[in-house]
């Protein structure tokens, strides 16, 4: 029945009762407070152990190393012809440190583009070790024969690897795997004959074979620290190595990095509208919950910092196919000594969980701080939206160990700090401007720091589907 206090043609003293228009304007509405949906569960910063750092960096002392390069190549392409950028060939270990452009560029002139189909072998085990290859686009696999007559998977490489570097040191003569195409591949080749010829014309790439092959001669264990010479299992009265550990001379420093804003609010709404719920207090807990998604970003992506690019080259893989399988999920456990969780967007989660599905294969779930998350061989998989993925559809999957006394990944932060709000969070009142706006500078401090390597591994180029 239609109420009468919303017809105005109705004579109003015939109501018997008060309307409900009327009745609104007394009553008071039941509210939440202000909501934001770019909150995301950010368990990154939740899982990460945090470090205090009073200094404002944090220095990384490790064993001496012997750097060797191991990076990655980089490419540009002109049409279907693709040529190696000169100053990235010294993440080759040969030219780690090279500075001489014009040898640069005759190297680079000296590659041959080569093409094969899926499925083309490459290199054959036992032949002869003549040139080095770059892979610019694609996807190969380094097999070597098992001692059963089976094949043995070494390694899966991909964009910007290369193999064959022992070649033009004079170390290895032969193949010591096959290498086949996994995918279309484009290759860059760089025969042994050529690079020798420019060796006898640069007197400059010769003392860098020299100094490269004295690094190769000192003493080093298999992470090519310097190693400590010892004995064991030697008869009485043997005399025995005398020995020190070397420490790094040059060790990393994390300077803690900022995001920060200044909120403003005009006095009007906080001295009129701040009933029952505080205006500024509102406007605060939303502006840090946007700085602190955009903290945990930063701890991901940041180039000098973040995580997906302070990974080490040997801890990176790709997957054997495209989608992750528990294999390679298995892979990436395998290449530390002690995991703790894996960090991967929701859509690549979901990439692997079809893939289990699709082997019968049940991946249970575990329960942390009171929520359900999913799981691989009890290690728990929490999601991240801030993983990016790319445009080709490809993501990545992180696995941490953490903690200083696990040698592992740690968060850096200061509290203590002035105005300090929540740990490592200031706000500062900057004052109020003839406009009547009350400022405040929001502050936050951070970093993160892999203390060795094997602390973060990353499976690149995750194919996510649909």
């Amino acid at each position: 029945m239609t109420d009468a206090s919303i017809r105005p043609d109705l004579d109003q003293e015939n109501r018997m009762s008060l309307g409900t228009q009327a009745a609104r304007n007394l009553a008071s509405t039941t509210k939440t407070p202000p909501q934001m949906q770019e909150i995301t569960p950010r368990w990154l910063l939740k899982m990460l152990p945090w470090v205090q750092v009073t200094g404002g960096a944090y220095r990384v002392n490790r064993r001496l190393t012997y750097d060797l390069g191991d990076g990655r190549v980089s490419f540009s392409n002109t049409g279907n012809q693709v040529r190696v950028i000169p100053q990235t060939l010294c993440e080759l270990p040969l030219f780690r440190g090279f500075e001489d452009l014009e040898v640069l560029n005759a190297l680079a002139d000296r590659f041959v583009q080569q093409e094969f189909a899926a499925g083309d072998v490459i290199v054959q085990e036992g032949q002869p070790a003549d040139q080095v290859l770059l892979i610019a686009h694609g996807k190969v696999s380094q097999i070597k024969a098992g001692k059963y007559e089976q094949e043995a998977l070494r390694r899966v490489l991909a964009d910007g690897d290369y193999f064959g570097g022992e070649a033009i040191v004079g170390v290895q003569d032969t193949w010591d795997v096959s290498v086949r195409a996994i995918t279309r591949c484009t290759l860059l080749a760089l025969p042994v004959q050529a690079f020798r010829e420019l060796l006898n014309q640069s007197e400059a790439l010769q003392t860098q074979l020299d100094q490269f092959r004295a690094m190769l001669s000192k003493p080093q264990d298999r992470y090519h620290q310097a190693a400590i010479a010892m004995s064991a299992d030697h008869d009485l009265e043997t005399e025995l190595p005398r020995t020190f550990v070397d420490y790094d001379l040059s060790p990393r420093e994390y300077e803690l990095s900022v995001a920060q804003t200044i909120l403003q609010v005009n006095t009007r709404v906080t001295d009129l509208y701040s009933e029952p719920m505080n205006q500024t207090e509102q406007q605060l807990r939303l502006t840090i919950e946007a700085l602190r998604e955009r903290q945990e970003y930063e701890m991901l992506n940041n180039p000098e910092f973040g995580l997906l690019h302070n990974a080490d080259l040997k801890q990176r893989i790709f997957t054997r196919s495209g989608p992750p399988t528990p294999d390679d999920m298995d892979e990436l456990l395998s290449r530390r000594r002690r995991s703790h969780f894996f960090l991967a967007h929701p859509r690549a989660i979901a990439a692997f969980n079809r893939e289990c599905n699709r082997r019968g294969i049940y991946s249970p779930s575990t329960e942390v701080d009171g929520k359900i998350v999913p799981a691989w061989r009890n290690y728990p998989i929490f999601p991240c939206n801030k993983i990016p993925i790319t445009k080709e559809g490809t993501s990545s999957i992180l696995v941490l160990r953490v903690g200083e006394e696990n040698q592992g990944v740690v968060g850096l932060h200061k509290t203590g700090i002035p105005d300090e709000y929540q740990p490592s969070l200031s706000v500062r009142f900057l004052g109020i401007n003839e406009k009547a706006i009350i400022s405040y500078l929001v502050s936050v401090y951070y970093s993160a720091a892999v203390l060795i390597p094997d602390a973060l591994g990353i499976l690149e180029d995750v194919e996510i589907g649909l």
